[in-house]
């Protein structure tokens, strides 16, 4: 009995240490500046080559069909090039954005991209959206007002929240703002969950058996699963950063919990979501492009 008990002693012990020893290099690695500008300079390069992606791309669709001026599929690659690359650059500046003053401009470069990542994806939900209608004949007049109309309605409100907190900058409108910035990452998963869901269940219900029919399929699934899960990821995350400072990601001294944030809700869904994306639009006859006026 006396040598079981020294052995369940010793085991706890060693579960101990090595938990210490967990937390202690987690200590480390957060409060070394060496490791917060690798990091910082690691989630830059992710970011660039996911910007060096998307331009590649819209330049190949640019020189496949250049006839069809700036359509849904083009403007969707040029976000995610501007996106991604804003991201990097902030990312290689990370330690200068962290002085800035008056504080509201360190708000705004880590904000604003995560709101132009919101229109982004956005738009993959209108052209679902207005797939969907037109498969029912049904109108979709409706769609891209109500998808401007939504997207102004943000921005506004997410600058009326910037202005406040400018002119009175009170924990409390900081966490407003990132609730409300959790809210709008909630109501997107919504729209994939809705409109990728009610694509996918159609194009199951579908008649026709193809191999073009099974791609569009896994496609829709793949990227409404993807998109689904990194903004309501993205919800979560927010919610904990604005009441948790341990869960604080507009801090220098954070840099792991910026890494796996970073890319999860964002490097790690765009890269996929563009290989997903990667065949380019045949020559003529294209009736699933959309222009954007």
């Amino acid at each position: 009995m006396r040598g079981l008990l020294a052995v369940e002693a010793a085991g706890a012990a060693a579960s101990s240490s090595v938990l210490n020893g967990a937390v202690d290099w987690w200590r480390d690695v957060n409060e070394s500046p060496l490791w917060q500008d690798r990091i910082f300079q690691a989630l830059a390069v992710l970011y660039g080559f996911v910007s060096a992606v998307a331009l590649v791309q819209l330049i190949r669709i640019e020189c496949r069909v250049p006839e069809y001026g700036w359509t849904t599929q083009k403007v969707f690659h040029f976000l995610n090039f501007l996106v991604n690359g804003v991201r990097s650059v902030v990312f290689v500046l990370r330690r200068n954005v962290q002085v800035l003053e008056p504080e509201i401009i360190q708000h705004v470069l880590l904000d604003m991209p995560g709101l132009a990542f919101f229109t982004t994806y956005a738009l993959l939900v209108l052209f679902w959206a207005e797939i969907y209608y037109q498969a029912r004949a049904m109108s979709t007049d409706g769609l891209r007002p109500t998808f401007y109309w939504i997207n102004g309605v943000v921005y506004a409100i997410q600058i009326i929240l910037w202005l406040v907190l400018w002119w009175k900058p009170v924990r409390i409108m900081v966490i407003l703002s990132k609730m409300f910035f959790a809210g709008v990452s909630l109501f997107a998963a919504l729209g994939f969950l809705l409109y990728g869901g009610r694509l996918f269940l159609m194009l199951q219900r579908f008649p026709v058996e193809s191999k073009g029919r099974r791609k569009k399929l896994q496609e829709v699934g793949y990227v409404t699963t993807i998109c689904f899960s990194c903004f309501l990821i993205r919800c979560v995350m927010m919610c904990l950063n604005a009441f948790d400072k341990a869960a604080d990601l507009d801090v220098l001294n954070h840099p792991i919990l910026n890494f796996f944030y970073y890319l999860l809700v964002e490097i790690v869904p765009s890269a996929l979501v563009l290989f997903i994306l990667r065949k380019l639009p045949p020559k003529r006859g294209i009736t699933q492009y959309h222009p954007i006026h």
